[in-house]
């Protein structure tokens, strides 16, 4: 049950809840009515997004899609780049830095070097100069990351993630909720998914979910989980290689968590050990030097001689570079990989609809 001063704040916010959902509205109908332009591009675009602010697994939902795709086809990855240090246009090379691209693209060029990730906040800029590469570098299918509210580009293919834990059509508009539309945006969305879905859910809560959605005929719903991979370095030629199954029960790990939803991540360690403290952090921290003061005072009070610290793939992109990380933690630090699972048998149903999509795409474009 909400406290009384939450009761009190979501009050004292609702009219600015309705003013901003008034904006909203209004830029939606300037492009349903075509005042304001949406472009669209010959090639796949698939739009990877949602409708609150973060927290739903857009990341590992990309990266499957790479994985599922960038055998078959050249794939490039567009995504704002938040919180970096530059601007405008950048095609990531070899040697970029999170501070440059990001760490969430950095993360996704890291683990697949062979695609092409690119970071604009000018979605319609981005997508351009993807498309004016040389053939032979030009990609034939573009991944959107976060891109659902940018409606000056009318993707081929809309995907909204909406968490299990906070389902969209339960939340409100900012600043009351984190909904950054209405929940009648859904009907933009080709594909919904129900990210973080708890394991051992029952076939009617499933159905449940489907019949509150109200979804339309042609949209397409899938339930997804999250599966945390194997604990690797963050510094591979510094530190031992480590497992899950290798951590000792009294084994102290210090947790750093600069995501929006920490929630996950911290019960996942704390299946490995008894001796977990977790320091948790706003999504896309920026570790300054008071931070990592006061993430050395806590490690430094753990006696246990396998210590540890664990971080998210998404921190471990910012702290790869940071100016101010200790030497010797470079022995010490590992990151917890996550995937994606598909919930009720629909993996195998769902490549076939993305492939089948992209078969379509390029089919209808050679016809034009």
């Amino acid at each position: 049950m909400p406290t009384d001063n939450a009761i009190k704040l979501n009050h004292l916010l609702s009219p600015f809840a309705f003013l901003y959902g008034l904006g909203v509205r209004l830029r939606n109908q300037l492009f349903s009515w075509g005042l304001l332009p949406s472009e669209q591009y010959p090639i796949p675009v698939i739009c990877v997004g949602n409708l609150s602010a973060g927290g739903t697994g857009k990341t590992p939902h990309t990266e499957y899609l790479v994985q599922l795709l960038s055998n078959q086809y050249k794939v490039a990855v567009l995504s704002r780049g938040y919180k970096r240090k530059t601007s405008g246009y950048i095609l990531a090379r070899p040697e970029s830095t999170s501070a440059e691209i990001g760490d969430e693209p950095y993360q996704i060029k890291t683990k697949f070097p062979n695609i092409l990730v690119a970071v604009d906040s000018n979605r319609r800029r981005g997508i351009q100069n993807l498309l004016a590469l040389p053939e032979v570098g030009r990609p034939n299918v573009i991944i959107l990351d976060d891109a659902f509210q940018h409606r000056y580009i009318s993707p081929s293919l809309s995907i909204v993630l909406t968490d299990y834990n906070r389902l969209y059509y339960y939340d409100k508009l900012l600043p009351v909720g984190r909904l950054r539309e209405p929940i009648t945006s859904i009907r933009r969305a080709d594909v919904v998914i129900v990210t973080k879905c708890n394991e051992g859910l029952k076939p009617i809560e499933f159905r449940i979910i489907e019949e509150d959605m109200k979804l339309m005929a042609h949209q397409w719903l899938f339930f997804t989980g999250i599966h945390y991979a194997d604990i690797k370095p963050v510094f591979p030629s510094e530190a031992m290689p480590k497992t899950k199954d290798s951590i000792q029960k009294e084994d102290e790990i210090l947790l750093l968590a600069g995501i929006a939803s920490p929630v996950h991540f911290i019960k996942e360690a704390e299946k490995y050990s008894d001796k977990v403290t977790a320091l948790t952090f706003a999504d896309h921290h920026s570790f300054r030097k008071k931070d990592i003061k006061r993430i050395k005072a806590a490690f430094d009070k753990m006696t246990s001689a396998g210590k540890f610290i664990l971080v998210t793939e998404k921190d471990a992109a910012r702290l790869q570079n940071n100016p101010h990380l200790p030497e010797e933690w470079k022995k010490v630090l590992y990151c917890l990989p996550i995937t994606i699972d598909f919930c009720t048998n629909k993996q195998d149903v769902f490549n076939e609809m993305i492939k089948k999509h992209i078969i379509t795409v390029q089919r209808n474009s050679i016809l034009r």
